[in-house]
């Protein structure tokens, strides 16, 4: 490909849903109607798989202009180099500049919701361009409240725990109160809301992290709530690692009154509970209130530019992740994918157009991130083996609440094992270059 060519390839990532990048397809489609002479083609991908895909395709000389990385594999995105033994990717700021436009679409950078920009703000510079974001929200029966007395959704631990006691004393309430997977996501959330962080140097946004702590206050006080609900009869677990699916069934067949899971599900959750003759409604993800609330982090994908592209090769992709994310397909990509609208224009658009007022409960997400103080602990971690860190948390949790484990001892042990896999990491960071292996694939 020539260095300053106009066509564009775009690699996504593609998730199980049907016609998932469909509204990105379309956007590709009137950005090339709008910019005769510019094209973009867009590429569907595993998210799992992207990274080694983006590294198979520099060592065939034929990487992707725009790849999209799911936020956990941030770190290995600022870490992947080109052929040159440089980074493959370049800050979208930095390729801004201080323009308003490019080809004719506004920058709209500016307008992403905070919570998901700053995800991609590290060192001081905009790396990535967040499309989608999601977070963490609690679904609740409210027939199931009702019959209990309860009158508020719960908005803390110890309300959720109060309304759990409630709801299981009914003479025909549900076998347990609340359902979630055990998933890394739900922790690194409450570990957010509290303030805390994961690793040193800023959750390392201030500079690469070296050392991890999964053994905090912040951990323990959630890890061992979690594990009492559980002890309590309180808490469904299935006994399998990430098993989401026993978590919706738990919860569509009212074994549960509650569920912590993505704001993705809302929509799909609500109207499942209208064809069953159930109300079910969406509040923020309850809090600890015993320590400041700072904020709840993201879930989601971002953008990245791939450095080293000519001028007209560089602006076809800027323009054209600028035009992603105007209003109208802002609006789309929520309205057909139930992902946050992205922007704040396009938050005002939906208001304009009388979507929330029709479905306020799809608003509670975007006003949950919206409470986040844009601190390091709020915005999440960035690490090195993000994805076998994952694993060890996982597998610590689910000793504690199928084997017994004791909290304290079981999170100690996770540290100094995904501290081996930071160190590791890190050190093939250093001396002569590391390009991210081919056959690499990621979790989340």
């Amino acid at each position: 490909m020539d260095s300053d060519t106009r066509t564009v390839n775009v690699w996504l990532n593609d998730y199980p849903f049907p016609g998932f990048l469909d509204p990105v397809r379309e956007a590709a489609r009137t950005f090339n109607a709008a910019h005769p002479g510019h094209e973009v083609v867009i590429h569907g991908h595993d998210f799992r798989t992207m990274p080694s895909k983006v590294a198979r395709a520099v060592e065939q000389g034929e990487p992707p202009d725009v790849a999209e990385y799911l936020y956990t594999s941030t770190q290995l995105a600022l870490d992947t180099l080109g052929a040159d033994g440089e980074r493959l990717f370049t800050p979208i700021g930095r390729a801004l500049g201080d323009r308003t436009e490019v080809l004719g679409e506004p920058v709209l950078v500016g307008d992403v919701v905070p919570a998901a920009r700053d995800y991609f703000r590290i060192g001081g510079e905009q790396w990535a361009l967040p499309p989608t974001a999601s977070t963490v929200v609690l679904y609740a029966d409210t027939g199931l409240l009702k019959a209990a007395g309860i009158e508020a959704l719960p908005r803390t631990w110890q309300e959720l725990e109060t309304a759990c006691r409630a709801v299981t004393a009914l003479p025909d309430g549900p076998a347990q109160g609340v359902a979630w997977p055990n998933h890394v996501w739900f922790l690194l959330q409450a570990v957010a809301q509290q303030g805390g962080l994961i690793a040193d140097r800023d959750n390392g946004r201030s500079g690469r992290a070296e050392k991890i702590d999964l053994a905090s206050p912040e951990v323990l006080a959630w890890v061992t709530w979690w594990d009492r609900l559980q002890r309590d009869g309180l808490y469904r677990y299935s006994g399998k690692r990430s098993d989401w699916n026993s978590c919706f069934e738990a919860f569509g067949s009212g074994q549960a009154a509650f569920l912590l899971s993505s704001s993705v599900d809302a929509a799909r959750l609500i109207a499942q509970g209208r064809e069953n003759g159930r109300t079910v409604r969406v509040g923020r993800m309850p809090y600890n209130d015993e320590v400041s609330f700072a904020g709840n982090m993201i879930g989601g994908d971002g953008l990245w530019l791939r450095s080293g592209l000519g001028p007209a090769t560089s602006d076809t992709a800027l323009a054209f992740m600028q035009h992603m994310v105007k209003p109208e397909k802002a609006a789309q990509w929520h309205r057909q994918n139930n992902r946050l609208p992205i922007t704040r224009s396009s938050v005002a658009l939906l208001d304009e157009q009388g979507w929330f007022r029709e479905n306020p409960d799809l608003r509670v997400a975007t006003e949950q991130l919206d409470e986040a103080d844009g601190s390091p602990a709020a915005l999440g971690p960035l690490l090195g083996d993000f994805a076998g860190i994952q694993k060890e948390i996982t597998q610590a949790m689910h000793d504690v609440l199928a084997e017994g484990a004791d909290p304290v001892v079981r999170f100690g042990d996770a540290t100094g094992r995904a501290q081996a896999l930071l160190d590791a990491y890190n050190a093939g960071c250093e001396g002569p270059p590391r390009r991210t292996p081919a056959n690499l694939k990621v979790g989340w």
